[in-house]
């Protein structure tokens, strides 16, 4: 996921699908003159700390406090107001490449990572105060880009040039359609009383959007077990968790624990309780937003000139329509059923087997699908965590890829980061040893933290009219655990995976060699931006691979045998009707709300789950933070 993956809606077309990391238009692009407007803020920052920053990235300042990230904030935006201004007296009849689209382009490049300075923060900081100030610095920064985007003096000199038809390069011509469609899905095309009720509808759905993910990222909602309730769980996941003065094991509600909980955990009323809580996360503060999210978003659509906010969203998508999306998502599922009923009874026969006539409840699902793939290829996830030390597993994914792609990656000791367990890297070109970019790693779960896995595009490559070259910066963040003594937990194999794929986003971010920094981002083609990912996956289930990532805990020198490789591989394409049925149902939930007026989301769950299900009436969907 990109934060992906996170995060496109809510940016309308950010890393943000889905979760608003701030995804920039060309107008919203004019946030500096020049990089060094906004050293200031680092410069303090800088002088009381005692570690170095990014070599090369001065831009890049990953600690800032509460009120350095205010200053710069309003920094960005009182030298945006008059780039803006200087845009917009450009000459109609001396309009060129070089004084409009240039400037815009290489204005956007610079201006990411002094953004992202204030915004990534309310994601990762240990400290609430920081937290807030970034939530603060971006509504601040979001309102401005705002206010900039419908300037139409800003408009019109863009809408002019573009319609002189001057000979440019084709990624240019690609960057120019983008700023006019940019600032034609802000309604600059329309009247001035439509466009003041885009702009109205556009600062509430930021507003909604943002709410919603800090009610995610705040809730601090937890369970309590006995050591017999969590039968099934690992010594290591056990040792993980914080324990009551009653001997009681603290859950939270976290990706993580949950996962876990879900797979392993042998007592079936403690997969209940920890599904219910999960499912119900937030349900009363998120739902109602989410509702009113849905239906802002269609009226701004239709005003734009498209049917539903589906459409909008899918316009420069290759499928253009909600219609066809939907149509494609339920002929796969169709394919799909009968060998999924297939598969689903074999799951119910083992659970009626183990507890009797009981339902089958969602909470069932991850549970019997690893309790079958145990008993028909012999494979014991538990024992084979422990051949997955987080240590082993990262130096193996960097040997794979600097093979791959020809690179070579190493740490970058005596940073300055948030958190005392993050850590950065440097890329290099393995053959003529140029940088290439740097990416951090912040891999383990906390209190306040994101609580998913994805990468952040902190600053992309672009190249310069001077001949500089700026450097793509990453952040890949996962939800690893450690044990009570703060060692990490060893992976599951599912981690591993994960781990595969949210470092093929890093790869694809620091390799991209696009001339604009608008193309060089994770977000900018998003029929593209999985298949990196996806394709380094198939890594997992060769036996050279894991055999080069695996070692036994105990002695790292044992990797996993050559049997376990191969039954892995087997493995791999076990229950695949289910397992894809699943994610077609939150793409299904997804297109359906935003495609119709009237949808009721506990009905339309309920409807996209296979029959057999066993759902509760409290069930539903306030913590799935992609509907965003």
């Amino acid at each position: 996921m990109t934060e992906d993956d996170g995060n496109d809606k809510k940016m309308e077309g950010s890393n943000s699908k889905k979760l608003k990391l701030v995804t920039f238009t060309g107008a919203a692009g004019l946030l500096g003159l020049a990089v060094s407007y906004a050293i200031f803020a680092f410069k303090s920052h800088k002088e009381k700390s005692k570690k170095k920053g990014l070599p090369g990235c001065d831009t890049v300042c990953v600690n800032l406090s509460a009120r350095e990230i205010l200053e710069l904030a309003d920094e960005i935006i009182s030298k945006s107001t008059r780039v803006h201004e200087n845009v917009a007296l450009v000459p109609l009849n001396k309009l060129s490449y070089e004084n409009v689209v240039l400037p815009l382009a290489e204005l956007e490049a610079r201006q990411l990572s002094l953004i992202q300075c204030c915004v990534f923060p309310k994601m990762l900081s240990p400290q609430d105060s920081v937290r807030k100030a970034s939530a603060e610095a971006e509504q601040k920064i979001d309102a401005h880009v705002l206010a900039c985007r419908k300037r139409e003096d800003v408009y019109r000199v863009i809408k002019i040039y573009a319609a002189k038809g001057e000979s440019i390069s084709p990624e240019a011509k690609c960057y120019l359609q983008c700023l006019v469609r940019d600032f034609e899905h802000n309604g600059l095309n329309l009247t001035a009383t439509k466009r003041e009720e885009v702009e109205r509808l556009r600062n509430e759905i930021d507003e909604l959007s943002l709410r919603y993910v800090q009610n995610l990222n705040e809730d601090s909602s937890c369970l309590f077990f006995t050591e017999h309730e969590l039968a099934g769980l690992p010594l290591e996941f056990l040792q993980s968790l914080d324990k009551t003065q009653n001997k009681e094991y603290k859950l939270t509600l976290e990706s993580s624990h949950v996962a876990a909980i879900l797979e392993l955990c042998k007592i079936a009323k403690t997969r209940k309780t920890v599904a219910m809580a999960y499912g119900k996360r937030c349900g009363d503060s998120n739902i109602p937003v989410l509702q009113k999210l849905v239906q802002s978003r269609h009226r701004l659509a239709r005003l734009l000139g498209y049917a539903h906010f589906g459409d909008y969203a899918l316009d420069h998508r290759m499928s253009k329509t909600s219609t066809r999306v939907i149509r494609f998502l339920e002929d796969i599922s169709s394919s799909l059923t009968d060998l999924a009923i297939r598969e689903f009874s074999i799951l119910k026969d083992l659970k009626r087997k183990e507890e009797g006539e009981l339902p089958f409840g969602v909470e069932d699902l991850l549970y019997y699908i690893k309790r079958v793939e145990e008993l028909q290829f012999d494979l014991d996830f538990g024992d084979i965590r422990q051949y997955f030390p987080v240590s082993l597993v990262l130096s193996g994914i960097f040997k794979i890829c600097q093979d791959l792609f020809g690179i070579k990656i190493e740490e970058v000791s005596e940073i300055d980061v948030w958190y005392y367990d993050v850590r950065a890297f440097a890329v290099f070109d393995s053959g003529s040893g140029k940088l290439l970019g740097y990416f951090y790693l912040d891999m383990f779960t906390r209190e306040g933290k994101f609580s998913h896995s994805c990468v952040v595009g902190l600053q992309n490559n672009a190249l310069f009219s001077n001949g500089a070259c700026q450097i793509p910066v990453a952040l890949l963040i996962t939800q690893f655990s450690k044990d009570g003594g703060g060692e990490a937990v060893p992976l599951g194999f599912s981690e591993v995976v994960n781990l595969f794929h949210e470092f093929g986003h890093v790869v694809q971010h620091i390799c991209n060699r696009a001339s604009f920094a608008r193309f060089s981002g994770l977000r900018f083609d998003p029929d593209f931006r999985e298949i990196p990912s996806q394709l380094l996956e198939n890594w997992c289930y060769d036996s050279f691979t894991l055999k080069l990532i695996s070692g036994y805990r105990q002695d790292i020198t044992k990797p996993l045998v050559d049997e376990v490789c191969k039954t892995l591989k087997r493995w791999r394409y076990s229950f695949s009707a289910l397992k894809s049925l699943q994610e077609i149902l939150y793409c299904l939930f997804d297109q359906k709300i935003y495609s119709d007026d009237d949808v009721d989301f506990h009905q339309l769950i309920r409807s996209l789950h296979p029959k057999g299900y066993q759902w509760w009436k409290e069930q539903t969907l306030p913590h799935v933070s992609h509907v965003l």
